[in-house]
């Protein structure tokens, strides 16, 4: 799939995207600002042109684009809803415009842990109960694929937790989840594989035992960069497959790229070269 080139300069945002995810698993779009996740969830939307060639549940998006959008539900990274509508009222316009039953539009909330909030304004929800909302809604008619864009890059840690919590119920019940983050702990409670992008192209593949033997080093899980020259070793070191081999070189829990070592180059070599080693010292 190939995003069309801009008005102002002739360069795709996206090239050379090749993708697969099979049926009931989920896969992560997972890298920096600007890498082309939302381009690429765009083209699926079929809000972007593009050449090449999109499948849904095997329908080509290009020549059955109705039929293939209504397999998809979408939760967006910002939420336009209508603050003055109740979640009930919300919930069922949304059934009507997926052809879905109106019954659903109660049980939608329940499953997403609204039915207690059903007759409040959606402008009075707190940011991780219209998250939810936003989740219920794509989750109407019951398409088989669900897409999502940064869907907790606005929330605190707990309503994260929650948001996650009831992701990974519905993974369980069978949808197919494609989703973009740039946060390695949704990658590792969600995925069955994480794709590396960087600029507009897919660097590496990695399936989700590979990713968390990775980040399995005893490290902070919040260390996400190359530590400074006193804190450069790690706590511990203990797995075998990211234990430098008696070389007394220290290991680090995530990579994150370098002026000479790029994010693709680090999540590209194999667990038992992933150390300090991989890294030009600063």
């Amino acid at each position: 799939m190939n995003a069309p080139p801009s008005v102002s300069a002739a360069r795709s945002a996206v090239d050379d995207f090749s993708l697969t995810v099979a049926a009931q698993q989920a896969v992560a779009l997972w890298g920096p600002n600007g890498a082309g996740k939302t381009t690429a969830i765009k083209c699926l939307l079929g809000l972007l042109r593009y050449a090449g060639t999109i499948r849904i549940d095997g329908l080509d998006a290009r020549r059955n684009g109705r039929a293939a959008r209504r397999r998809i539900g979408y939760v967006p990274q910002e939420i336009a809803l209508y603050p003055d509508m109740t979640a009930a009222e919300t919930a069922r316009f949304f059934a009507r415009l997926r052809g879905a039953p109106a019954s659903q539009a109660h049980s939608i909330l329940a499953q997403v842990g609204l039915d207690d909030q059903a007759a409040k304004p959606v402008g009075a929800l707190s940011g991780g109960m219209k998250q939810r909302l936003a989740l219920g809604l794509a989750l109407l008619g019951d398409p088989p694929v669900l897409i999502l864009d940064e869907p907790t890059s606005n929330l605190d840690r707990a309503a994260r937790d929650h948001f996650l919590h009831l992701l990974a119920q519905v993974k369980a019940a069978g949808k197919t989840i494609l989703y973009t983050s740039h946060r390695l702990e949704e990658i590792e409670l969600l995925a069955d594989e994480a794709v590396v992008m960087e600029s507009g192209r897919v660097r590496s593949s990695v399936p989700a035992m590979r990713w968390r033997r990775r980040s399995a080093c005893g490290a902070p899980s919040s260390c996400t960069s190359p530590p400074s020259r006193s804190t450069r070793r790690c706590k511990s070191c203990t797995r075998a497959a990211t234990r430098p081999a008696a070389t007394g070189a220290a290991c680090w829990s995530r990579c994150a790229p370098t002026p000479r070592r790029s994010l693709s180059a680090c999540w590209a070599a194999p667990p038992s070269q992933w150390s300090i080693s991989n890294w030009s010292k600063p």
